[in-house]
């Protein structure tokens, strides 16, 4: 019998021609020759055997933890173990292992109990010509038993993870039928509307927007569903629990046609903040532009004419306003003094006190001629309005028409020049006193006169120019700003203002201003 069943199995192992397939065999079997036996069945079967012999279940337990095999072998009764045992040693390992019964002689009533303890098929030793079919069976099956393992497995994740995503999530996610009635709803409802999950479940979900957009809302939700849109959205006021108004913008998935979802799933975030803030933001917008608005009319309108002389001065903000200032001015002995000013900082508190500053200066001027008092009494007076985090560099040259000469007073200022026709730095006007607002009973001296020439031009500005940083951190400096103005010596005053303005921009490559930039600039024709 037992040759009769290798030569069926020999004959048709010649029809197959592909490599054979290595398999890892346990055999739980008393007898070494049938055990090889075994082997050799499923050698010739087409298989490339290497197997184990045990015939205890310590020798069993050993076995399956130190290798992994892809079917068991097991004769029903051994001397010390059996397979009703082998079965619960496998259990107990809860390894998904194919166990084949393989005996000599037991009942198809004990087979069928071994089936239902665990094993996947059963075998007479009689008839064995069924042992590479149902060897290879047991294979596909442990295959498609493992992917489906593997599939439920990251179903499962998928699942927890879309539940932790819509439990988290801060947008409400929610499901409504064709009629507007809740069938599902994310706990962000909580958060968003102070409502549970189960009060809104079943509810009208139209029923807790405004009475006022209620109806309109309602009627575009049924509407979208009329016209068989994939997705659509809508925006309109909702109460929550405590009667305020939150604004809530729903993105719809139609699916109402989708069986494992029936219904309408919605995406609804809570954009209240969001619009506040943009209202803000517009409302502090336009508070800034009548600001600066405000502060482009402090500035001069134009510039003062005088014989022999071309004059020009300009301001660029860094913020929306800012605390640079110039000015021209006229004493009370009728000469013309300019000034140009830095508060510490820029924005609307510099600002403010810019215009204060220049409020001061105006007064003074109308009422002396000497630049120092001048400087002290404002000093005075700005000092009893600034804290100890500002100050004011003010930097002040009374020109002397007639005469072409000039006099200057600067507290605490960046430095003015008088640049030669060649480009050369004939006079450097230093710092006289230290800024306004520092120290109540400060002294301001008065420099000069310096004699002007035809050809020579009056570089006065604030610090925000000459500490323009580029990408490397390399600053524009006070040497390039003279270069500049040699360069464009030819162009009027106001051109020559404009150009350093724009150099100085393209030195910054185009990152944000952060200082305002003022110029005044005198041409001696």
């Amino acid at each position: 019998m037992l040759n009769a069943a290798m030569s069926e199995i020999a004959d048709q192992s010649k029809d197959v021609q592909e490599a054979k397939r290595p398999l890892r065999v346990l055999v739980v079997e008393d007898s070494e020759f049938d055990a090889r036996m075994l082997v050799g069945l499923l050698k010739t079967g087409g298989f490339d055997p290497t197997f184990k012999r045990v015939e205890t279940a310590i020798e069993m337990n050993e076995a399956l933890g130190c290798e992994e095999w892809e079917v068991i072998l097991a004769d029903y009764n051994l001397p010390e173990f059996s397979a009703p045992k082998a079965l619960e040693v496998l259990r107990d390992t809860k390894l998904d292992i194919p166990f084949i019964i393989v005996s000599g002689g037991i009942g198809e009533d004990t087979a069928v109990s071994a089936m239902r303890d665990g094993a996947h098929d059963y075998l007479m030793k009689g008839n064995l010509a069924r042992l590479v079919p149902a060897v290879e069976r047991e294979l596909r099956d442990a295959e498609v038993r493992v992917s489906r393992r593997q599939a439920i497995k990251e179903l499962r994740e998928s699942e927890m993870r879309h539940r932790s995503l819509i439990e988290n999530a801060s947008d409400i996610i929610l499901v409504l039928d064709s009629k507007g009635v809740v069938s599902f709803i994310s706990p962000a409802c909580e958060k968003v509307l102070g409502k549970k999950e189960e009060d809104l479940t079943g509810i009208d979900w139209f029923d807790l927007a405004e009475e006022s957009c209620r109806e309109q809302l309602r009627n575009e939700y049924y509407q979208s569903l009329s016209q068989d849109l994939i997705s659509f959205s809508f925006e309109g006021r909702f109460l929550d629990m405590n009667g305020d108004i939150r604004v809530l913008d729903a993105t719809a998935q139609n699916l109402l046609s989708d069986e494992a979802i029936a219904g309408v799933v919605l995406n609804v975030r809570d954009v209240t903040d969001r619009l506040k803030s943009q209202a803000a933001i517009r409302e502090s917008e336009e508070e800034f532009r009548v600001a600066r608005e405000i502060q482009q009319h402090l500035f001069p309108k134009q510039a003062p004419r005088a014989d022999g002389l071309d004059i020009a001065g300009a301001s660029s903000p860094a913020a929306a306003t800012g605390g640079d200032y110039f000015d021209y001015l006229n004493t009370s002995d009728g000469q013309l003094v300019l000034a140009v000013a830095d508060v510490s900082g820029h924005g609307a508190g510099p600002a403010m006190l810019m215009a204060e500053t220049r409020a001061y200066l105006r007064i003074l001027t109308r009422n002396r001629d000497h630049l120092g008092e001048i400087l002290v009494r404002a000093n005075n007076m700005v000092g009893e309005d600034v804290g100890k985090e500002r100050f004011i560099t003010i930097e002040l040259v009374k020109l002397d028409i007639d005469s072409k000469t000039i006099v200057q007073c600067s507290a605490g200022h960046t430095p003015g020049y008088i640049i030669g026709k060649k480009g050369e730095i004939k006079h450097k006007m230093k710092r006289t006193g230290i800024a306004l607002g520092v120290r109540p009973d400060a002294d301001y001296q008065v420099e000069g006169p310096s004699q002007l020439e035809k050809g020579d031009i009056i570089l006065l500005q604030t610090d925000g120019l000459a500490e323009t940083a580029n990408a490397e951190g390399e600053l524009f400096g006070a040497q390039r700003v003279i270069e500049e103005l040699h360069t464009n010596r030819n162009l009027s005053a106001a051109e020559i203002v404009d150009s350093i303005f724009k150099k100085v921009a393209h030195f910054s490559e185009g990152a944000e201003q952060e200082d305002d930039y003022t110029m005044i600039v005198v041409k001696v024709l």
